[in-house]
């Protein structure tokens, strides 16, 4: 049984924020074998750098790297697989990971690239890399940011980057509630350490970084998030795959059942919440089955549009999004599954920049 523990630390001083939690969990003494298949998940959803508060920081990444060196374990590998419409080797490269693979002797490797194993749990099926499966101890290493369709993402959603593209896509024409709930009931990682140092509460992608200063680690996935999900105002009801996975045996949801430990104190207590930019925005929309990818840039580029006082273009009209619009009709479209629209901008996925200059001509 995972243990309900969550130590919490505040700081700035990331690598050793990351060396004493590390050191308090005693993750040495939780794998038994030195010689141990390690693999390290970070969250590189998009080639973004972690000041944007998209992407894990990297001086956690080489601190929990050095901390398995110094305690004997040397089989490390760093795996991940980003969105659907971005580039994984991309990630690695603006975010320096080859030359850290390289100088500390750890594999990298791009899950788009790997063979899958079929998995089913709940009426879901789905595709886990082979690799991941095949690991004996899987770090997990999300951001804990904001989601424009499932306002959270963290220890959780995060695991969506062990699956093939095709199952990210079908993951979004099932809603993610369920999906992502079945997919930690079919694989748990040994341990999450959260990166809530400057996560975009708000938008997946980062852009809108917010300085939290925070880190934890614990081994109950659901628990996390419902952890963190009560550190950005939400209730578990809010984000529906953390109370589905309780159901599913994928871990605990009450938080009165966590041993919240703290390490030391914040040097500010202000708490930190979502501003739910993507959640009033989304009323402009009608997603069927919509991507995060396309989404998100939707909503990034109304945001553009809010700001600079232009939505009264939209006269009213919502904007069609999402795998369910295929051959369908609509007055407004975005992404490729919308080629039926009269306005439409038809690209898989389309930047902000393309929706913008669409919109500014409707």
């Amino acid at each position: 049984m995972k243990s309900k523990e969550i130590r919490v630390i505040y700081g700035k001083e990331i690598a050793a924020m990351t060396r004493r939690l590390l050191e308090d969990y005693d993750m040495a003494s939780k794998i038994e074998d030195k010689n141990a298949k390690i693999a390290l998940k970070p969250n590189l959803v998009i080639a973004a750098t972690p000041d944007t508060g998209a992407t894990t920081h990297m001086e956690i990444i080489t601190e929990v790297i050095e901390y398995l060196h110094d305690n004997g374990f040397k089989n490390i590998s760093i795996l991940e697989g980003s969105w659907v419409g971005d580039d994984t080797e991309r990630a690695f490269r603006v975010n320096g990971y080859h030359s850290v693979a390289k100088k500390y002797g750890v594999s990298l490797f791009d899950l788009k690239k790997d063979r899958y194993v079929r998995k089913s749990a709940g009426g879901i099926d789905m595709e886990i890399s082979q690799k991941v499966l095949e690991t004996d101890y899987l770090i997990n290493l999300p951001v804990m940011k904001g989601h424009c369709q499932t306002n959270m993402t963290c220890a959780m959603k995060n695991l969506k980057g062990i699956l093939s593209d095709r199952s990210k896509r079908l993951f979004h024409q099932k809603g993610l509630m369920l999906p992502i709930a079945a997919l930690n009931a079919v694989y748990s990682p040994s341990v999450t350490i959260v990166d809530s140092i400057c996560g975009d509460l708000d938008f997946e992608e980062g852009g809108n970084p917010v300085e939290t200063g925070r880190m934890m680690i614990g081994e109950d996935s659901v628990l996390i998030d419902t952890y963190c999900a009560s550190l950005m105002g939400f209730d578990i009801s809010d984000v529906e795959y953390i109370p589905l996975g309780e159901e599913m045996g994928a871990g605990c949801a009450d938080l009165e059942k966590a041993k919240i430990i703290e390490l030391n104190k914040p040097e500010n207590s202000k708490v930190a919440i979502p501003q739910h930019y993507a959640r009033r925005l989304s009323n402009l929309t009608y997603p069927k089955s919509a991507c995060s990818c396309c989404y998100a840039n939707l909503i990034h580029a109304l945001k553009r549009m809010e700001d600079e006082g232009e939505l009264y273009v939209l006269n009213g009209e919502r904007i069609a999004i999402g795998q369910g619009w295929r051959g369908k009709s609509m007055e407004i479209g975005v992404g490729a599954c919308c080629s039926g629209a009269k306005n439409k901008v038809v690209k898989c996925p389309p930047s902000a920049g393309d929706i913008l200059e669409m919109l500014r001509n409707l």
